[in-house]
């Protein structure tokens, strides 16, 4: 039997629970460091005590001619492929290298397989949930393992042997998992996804060859968290849901802008920071919002793409706004959030709203005055007045506040040379 990814921990898993329960005695285990990879000579070991012969080999499963130089001579009697990468981030960071990455090891390697492996009793692929009901953030990952998932049901369609299991999260920790944060299960838990152990996954791997069946979801539900989930249930799990037991109670039923529009302004900006907090602690997993500091970075929180767009569509639930995916990123803590959001509220803040509506203005006539129409000197004084106006806003009132427009001033300018002028800019840019 050729098991791919053997050196990971689900692979050697499978090895030995295929050596002790299903009396398998010979096995070509292979993985791209073969003999060399960690825990290879222990697994190597124990499977030989256990009366197997283990060959172990060195191979890029998705590289043809490697692959087919290690089968040479070898027959081979069932696949199980369990190889596999992750490369998670939101879709549009996806280069082509990056789908890449992750779509060889599933895509290419499956079809290597399928070509040089011969005539076999069994052809088990691993899969994933994410290609089935689909996870944010692994768009990529997705797509490779619907590939095998089709790929099972066309091998089938051909007489041929084929199962496909979309596996859902594993309790143990892997080269897939080691990665997952606390934030990253908690958002899986609350899609109702429960980790398996290895007892419960070996068991339903035996009910998946049993089967004959070429697509055999292996996943622990919740179904209690899907029916109480805010966000909507996959179509494939509605079935199993029945109807929803949204529970909503009275105050998240009322509009955030009118349940804060009779308040004093600095109670507005406490209610609206308190949200932020709340909704902040519970993608990260807190029990409480007082753990969420409001001057406190977003990254130093631990937050990433994937959260922050989490965090992002529970602002826009809890809001009614249409907040930007870069939410986190513009606004990077709590209290700079709020702020934001309190703006856009209808009615939300009356003390900043003409600071924002002016700066909008500002910005809007110094796009409209353009850059090829103005002279070095002009230009020159409106970088001096907004230098001026920002120093201002630090607290750094600047020694002569109204020599960005005086009439010296303008003298001096006059007569600089375009070399001074440049230099004169660097100077109250910081530029060096």
């Amino acid at each position: 039997m050729l098991l791919t990814g053997a050196s990971g921990a689900l692979g050697g898993l499978v090895a030995r629970h295929l050596v002790a329960e299903h009396g398998l005695r010979s096995l070509l285990l292979m993985s791209r460091r073969g003999a060399d990879a960690e825990g290879a000579a222990e697994l190597q070991e124990e499977l030989t005590a256990a009366g197997a012969e283990v060959l172990w080999a060195a191979c890029d499963v998705a590289d043809r001619d490697a692959l087919a130089e290690v089968l040479s001579g070898t027959p081979v009697t069932a696949v199980v492929h369990t190889a596999g990468v992750l490369d998670d981030g939101v879709i549009g960071s996806l280069t082509p290298e990056r789908m890449e990455m992750v779509l060889r090891p599933k895509v290419d390697a499956v079809l290597n397989l399928h070509e040089l492996a011969g005539d076999v009793s069994a052809f088990v692929l691993f899969s994933s949930l994410a290609g089935t009901l689909g996870t944010p953030g692994q768009a990529n990952y997705a797509a490779a393992n619907a590939f095998l998932d089709a790929f099972a049901r066309r091998r089938r369609a051909q007489g041929l042997p084929a199962v496909s299991l979309p596996w859902g999260l594993w309790q143990r920790t892997g080269t897939m998992t080691e990665d997952l944060g606390g934030a990253d299960r908690t958002r899986l838990a609350r899609g109702g996804v429960l980790p398996l152990s290895d007892e419960d996954g070996l068991e339903l791997l035996d009910a998946a060859l049993a089967l004959q069946e070429p697509l055999v979801v292996a996943a622990r539900l919740d179904l209690a968290a899907l029916r109480n989930a805010t966000a909507p249930v996959p179509p494939l799990l509605r079935a199993l849901v029945g109807g929803r037991l949204r529970r909503t109670d009275r105050a998240a039923a009322v509009p955030l802008a009118q349940r804060i529009a009779g308040l004093p302004e600095s109670e507005r900006e406490e209610a609206v920071l308190d949200l932020v907090r709340s909704e902040v602690a519970a993608v990260l997993g807190h029990s409480s919002a007082k753990t969420v500091q409001p001057d406190q970075a977003f990254g130093d929180l631990g937050f990433d793409s994937l959260t922050a767009v989490e965090l992002r569509n529970r602002m826009n639930q809890a809001t009614g706004l249409r907040l930007p995916a870069t939410l986190v990123f513009d606004h990077p803590t709590p209290a700079v959030l709020a702020q934001r959001v309190l703006k856009d509220l209808p009615g939300g803040t009356a003390g900043t709203a003409p600071v924002f509506d002016e700066l909008d203005r500002l910005g809007a006539a110094l796009d409209g005055a353009g850059a090829d129409g103005i002279d070095n000197i002009t230009r020159t004084k409106i970088n001096m007045r907004l230098q001026a106006l920002l120093a201002r806003w630090n607290g750094n009132e600047p020694a002569d506040p109204g020599g960005a427009g005086g009439a010296e001033d303008e003298d001096d300018l006059s007569s600089a040379s375009d070399e001074e002028l440049y230099e004169l800019l660097d100077d109250e840019l910081g530029i060096s």
